[in-house]
């Protein structure tokens, strides 16, 4: 019975590996460049309310689904898919959970740490969506390693981005959270589009990562360098 058992859970197992170990690597190698890293269970805390927020983003993409015009053309149905309908809904739940339970924590206390925060919580959302992602594929497995190699980055990536603007907003003058989303939106929006044209299209994905990575990269960079400069590190 046993040995059953573990037949019949091992396919669930590793599908819930093949989620995880991409959303981890990501966070453990952004973490790791933190001069002063974060608390493990606050960045725990982050991932934990980003699965959360797949949820509600789930049911709003299926209210904006059901209002989304018929008859648009192609590419006008795809922006609207991309930019509205995911980017806009997945990015604003991830920023929403950040800013309700992580933003006044006062483990939250330099700008480079809405850089990690909310990079967790964009790589939790990645992680659900994987999960059910790989539950309606016939393919999970080969379904699961190609989206640990890009919609996972995606996610992580633009959400840190975001990131910058969320801890640069708790230090500033003014809030600049909005610019963060616009961000967010438009290279997650941007992915998104290419790979719904069902054309070659898709194939840009791969370049607009690496410019992701590098423009999210700086904005760490900034973000060590102004924690530096405030004395904040």
């Amino acid at each position: 019975m046993y040995l059953l058992l573990s037949l019949l859970l091992l396919p669930q197992v590793i599908n819930f590996l093949l989620a995880l170990i991409p959303a981890l690597i990501l966070l453990g190698y952004f973490y790791r460049r933190d001069p002063r890293p974060e608390p493990r269970r606050t960045v725990t805390k982050a991932f934990l309310w980003g699965i959360a927020s797949t949820l509600p983003a789930v049911v709003i993409e299926m209210l904006f689904t059901s209002l989304t015009p018929s008859g648009l053309h192609p590419l006008a149905a795809a922006a609207v898919r991309a930019f509205i309908i995911a980017a806009l809904v997945e990015e604003s739940c991830k920023m929403a959970v950040i800013n309700k339970f992580i933003y006044q924590l006062p483990e939250f206390d330099e700008v480079n740490d809405g850089i990690v925060y909310t990079m967790a919580a964009g790589l939790g959302f990645a992680f659900l969506e994987n999960i059910l992602y790989s539950m309606n594929s016939s393919h999970p497995w080969s379904l699961l390693i190609m989206r640990g190699v890009t919609s996972v980055p995606l996610h992580g990536l633009a959400s840190g981005l975001m990131g910058y603007y969320i801890g640069k907003s708790k230090f500033a003058q003014k809030d600049i959270r909005w610019i963060g989303l616009i961000w967010a939106v438009f290279y997650h929006g941007l992915y998104d589009f290419f790979l719904f044209t069902g054309t070659a299209l898709a194939w840009l994905t791969i370049p607009l990562l690496l410019i992701l990575y590098k423009h999210t990269r700086s904005k760490m960079d900034k973000a060590v360098q102004e924690d530096r400069d405030a004395y904040r590190l």
